[in-house]
């Protein structure tokens, strides 16, 4: 089953998604410029085979819900997102205002 649900921060609006599958679920909460996502996310392809794509994207891991997503600090960023000023330890819903 596939939820998408309208999330808020800071006055903008976000997309959350919750993937449901056997065993797991993905979440993911989606900004116009990048995401971040629980530790289903790859951010090492992310810089290397995709480096030429410049995803903007944060790995959160441990994660159950969407609101823990927004609230627990990230492991991982990527190249991109760093650029930004998106660094490992910065909690998802700050990362998330970054990219707007």
């Amino acid at each position: 089953m596939v939820t998408m649900v309208p999330i808020t921060v800071g006055g903008h609006s976000f997309v959350g998604v919750e993937v449901k599958l056997p065993k797991t679920t993905l979440l993911t909460i989606n900004s116009p410029k990048g995401y971040i996502m629980c530790g289903a996310l790859d951010v090492g392809l992310l810089n290397t085979r995709l480096a030429e794509r410049k995803i903007i994207a944060g790995r959160a891991v441990g994660v159950k819900t969407l609101q823990e997503l927004l609230e627990a600090p990230l492991e991982s960023v990527t190249t991109e997102a760093e650029a930004l000023g998106i660094v490992p330890g910065m909690p998802g819903h700050e990362a998330l205002l970054k990219m707007v």
